[in-house]
């Protein structure tokens, strides 16, 4: 398999752990930290150039995602056991550990998305607003739509724990 793009960036160079999967279509550029058992799937950008970008254990970006910051401004903070669904955009925010973030959902700067949280697919969430604990956000913009059930917060482990499994598999070759 051929390597992934890993760039510097004003003399910082990228730490991810030997035990991450990052495809080969990926980027990873700058000032970026990737915890064991994360994935970055194909074609995503993780582009830590003008703040840092720091990602947990066993969290999946998946395919098409950009994660990005704002200059001098905020650092994107991703917690552990997150999964981060196809083609989203996570700009500049924070996310906490066991958290969901649907298909090309975009979470803006200054956002903070709790714990057993989740933002739908496709819903747009404005700038500095706070997705509690146990909530489902959706639409665009993105609001409080209702509160999720118990099923859907057991899926939220066994979805990161899948990808952290195909991503050892991956690295396996």
């Amino acid at each position: 398999m051929p390597d992934p793009v890993i760039l510097a960036f004003a003399g910082k160079f990228p730490a991810i752990s030997e035990e991450a999967f990052v495809a080969p279509t990926a980027a990873v550029i700058g000032d970026v930290v990737v915890g064991a058992g994360s994935s970055i799937w194909f074609s995503c950008s993780v582009r830590g150039d003008v703040h840092e970008i720091r990602i947990g254990e066993r969290t999946n970006v998946q395919d098409g995602s950009v994660v990005h910051v704002t200059h001098d401004k905020f650092g994107c903070y991703i917690g552990s056991d997150i999964t981060i669904g196809h083609g989203a955009i996570i700009h500049a925010c924070t996310l906490e550990d066991g958290c969901f973030i649907g298909m090309g959902a975009t979470v803006m700067d200054g956002v903070v998305v709790e714990s057993q949280a989740m933002v739908a697919a496709g819903a747009l969430v404005t700038p500095n607003k706070r997705v509690k604990r146990g909530e489902l956000w959706a639409g665009s913009p993105a609001r409080f739509l209702r509160h999720l059930t118990r099923e859907e917060l057991a899926g939220f482990p066994r979805q990161a724990a899948h990808y952290a499994e195909l991503a050892r598999r991956y690295k396996a070759g």
